[in-house]
């Protein structure tokens, strides 16, 4: 298993405790995070997902991130 493999099966089992680097890193993996002033913006493939940078991120970013993964 590749580290984002085990990266991203670590935060399929637990998505209520994922830290905002564990999962930026996996979206860069998949898309790429434009910066904003309040909120960020996930990227995936040619959806966009706004998102708040605290840490640990809330369930629902992390649930929707997955979501558009597995839209791909």
């Amino acid at each position: 298993m590749t580290k984002k493999e085990k990266l991203e099966n670590k935060i399929r089992n637990n998505p209520k405790n994922v830290s905002l680097d564990d999962f930026e890193y996996l979206v860069n993996e998949y898309g790429h995070i434009k910066p904003g002033s309040k909120h960020a913006k996930a990227i995936i493939g040619r959806n966009t997902m706004t998102y708040k940078r605290v840490n640990p991120m809330p369930v629902a970013y992390v649930t929707d991130m997955i979501k558009l993964i597995d839209n791909l």
